[in-house]
């Protein structure tokens, strides 16, 4: 878990620098909402520009992963503050390293609180 550890790690340091190190120059990162960052440079520069905005990673945890070769997945909980409301939500990354970097990522949402069926849906 290296390459990612490292991502997640920079983001959690609010540090644009450190994220745009972690990635390969020819990078391609899918966030869960729509958005792809396509290189290092990119990368960068999204990084600044949502840290501008007064936003905050508070907290990155990683509740399970494994790796495989060149591919690396895991599950995570993550909380920042963004637009001024603080928030948590549940994820999971599938990502590719090249030369101890991150080549691909890509993020996934819950996008509903999580609950034990009891014969409903809610």
């Amino acid at each position: 878990m290296e390459p990612l550890t490292r991502y997640i790690e920079a983001w959690v340091a609010n540090d644009p620098d450190r994220i745009a190190a972690a990635v390969t120059e020819d990078c391609v990162i899918t966030e869960c909402y729509g958005p792809v960052y396509r290189g290092r440079d990119r990368v960068r520069e999204w990084a600044v520009a949502w840290f501008a905005l007064e936003r905050v990673v508070h907290r990155w945890t990683v509740t399970d992963s494994f790796g495989a070769g060149d591919r690396e997945a895991a599950q995570w909980t993550f909380e920042c503050t963004s637009d001024g409301d603080r928030t948590t939500f549940d994820g999971a990354t599938i990502s590719t390293s090249r030369d101890g970097l991150i080549h691909t990522l890509r993020e996934f949402e819950t996008s509903a609180p999580l609950y034990d069926w009891t014969g409903e849906w809610r």
